[in-house]
């Protein structure tokens, strides 16, 4: 049997410039790899050094035991966003390899692109609700696996209020 890889639904040039895209990246079988800070701090730190390779911010994430959520967003008509992402998947994927072969990405992801209308405030109060909604915490500001990154997630969180 031959396996085709998806296809990705958009085109590539949707995920280009000042663009703000809120994505969904799981663990494969659930593997619960977030729950460690130690685990977590390794990926926020690659994260925080793909932001400094590319013209892309980070205005808010939140690891959840077996997934994670982030809004990324392009800072300027160079910016790919896409291209962001599948670098981050690689050099995480890699560490994952080499340091816990008992956990890994699944294949693709889940994305959404934020339209002008909807702005990043409401998906931004979705991720940081994600804890409370599955019971780990009863407000948002206890979980400690959230924050932003080329941004100060204080400033998208005012909107919020």
């Amino acid at each position: 049997m031959i396996i085709r890889e998806k296809q990705h639904r958009l085109r590539e040039r949707n995920y280009q410039g000042e663009v703000s895209v809120s994505f969904t990246l799981c663990i494969k079988d659930r593997v619960q790899l977030f729950k460690s800070p130690s685990a977590v701090n390794v990926f926020i730190n690659i994260l925080k050094s793909q932001v400094k390779e590319s013209s892309c911010i980070i205005p808010v994430y939140c690891f959840m035991p077996d997934h994670q959520h982030l809004i990324v967003t392009g800072t300027d008509s160079t910016s790919g966003v896409l291209d962001f992402i599948k670098a981050y998947k690689q050099k995480t994927g890699y560490w994952l390899s080499q340091n816990l072969s008992s956990a890994s990405w699944q294949k693709d992801f889940f994305d959404h692109i934020i339209r002008k209308d909807e702005g990043p405030v409401n998906i931004a109060r979705y991720i940081l609700d994600n804890p409370v909604r599955k019971g780990l915490v009863d407000n948002w500001q206890e979980y400690p696996f959230k924050g932003a990154i080329g941004c100060e997630l204080d400033y998208i969180l005012q909107a919020m209020v």
